[in-house]
């Protein structure tokens, strides 16, 4: 009787490459049936299913193998789809330098146009590059749908297609977009509430906390307040939205002299 194993893949064809590598069996020899297709689900973002698969091997071929102490397949295929995501990190006091390929860009531009012309018509669509980040600035059509209340769809439309950029690229990029200059007043507002918090922060000597905010608008904070006295900032818990928190810095006090009365 063969054993048989599951292995998994965003497609079966990745599939078949896990059970190769970690079998060691040509992918044209190894003899599998098919237990889901998987699916890319929307944009590639939402509702992915990974492929599954049942090879069958002879027990002798699974002996060698364990002499070998491999790694079992299901950490191969978690390290294989590890190495296709994203890489990031909260550096939000920093700007990002790296150049921005051609490809990319014009990716999407294309993702952009797809999603934007679903909600309006007659929006024109322009990339730039600023200091490694993609802004694509969007004019005409309904400005006031693509931005949403607050501003909230059109952050879902950036948060969309900044990971479809970064699923496409091998170095992590920065996506903006704008909506008729709305960034630019999202921008004055967030260093004017900024302000209004830090001096809440010092008068109270209490921490004050900011929402929940994404990283573009948590980064704008603490660039805002990065040379501020009396104050520091950081940002709290997982996940693409955090908290900010403002901190009153502690100031040194002195110690009270004492005199020994005779």
């Amino acid at each position: 009787m063969p054993e048989v194993i599951e292995f998994q893949g965003k497609d079966v064809e990745q599939a078949l490459k896990n059970a190769s590598d970690t079998l060691n069996i040509p992918k044209s020899k190894i003899k599998h049936e098919v237990i889901a297709y998987g699916s890319t689900g929307i944009f590639g973002l939402v509702g992915v299913k990974k492929a599954k698969i049942k090879v069958f091997v002879q027990k002798k071929n699974v002996e060698n193998q364990q002499r070998k102490e491999p790694e079992p397949a299901e950490t191969q295929a978690k390290k294989n789809d590890f190495k296709e995501k994203e890489k990031t990190t909260d550096a939000e006091q920093s700007e990002v330098g790296l150049p921005v390929d051609e490809a990319s860009i014009a990716y999407g531009k294309q993702a952009l146009e797809t999603i934007v012309t679903s909600i309006s018509e007659e929006a024109d669509i322009r990339c730039e590059q600023e200091k490694g980040k993609l802004i694509y600035r969007i004019s005409g059509g309904k400005s006031g749908v693509l931005i949403g209340k607050r501003g909230q769809t059109l952050e879902a439309i950036q948060y969309l297609l900044e990971k479809m950029v970064n699923k496409k690229s091998d170095n992590r990029i920065r996506v903006l977009v704008d909506v008729e200059g709305y960034l630019a007043k999202r921008k004055s507002n967030l260093q004017q509430m900024a302000m209004r918090m830090a001096e809440k922060a010092k008068r109270t000597k209490k921490p004050v906390t900011i929402g929940q905010m994404n990283s573009h608008d948590r980064r704008i904070v603490h660039i805002q307040l990065k040379d501020e006295k009396g104050v520091r900032t950081q940002s709290l818990g997982d996940g693409y939205y955090r908290k900010l928190m403002i901190f009153p810095k502690r100031q040194g006090f002195r110690k009270k002299k004492t005199s020994n009365s005779q």
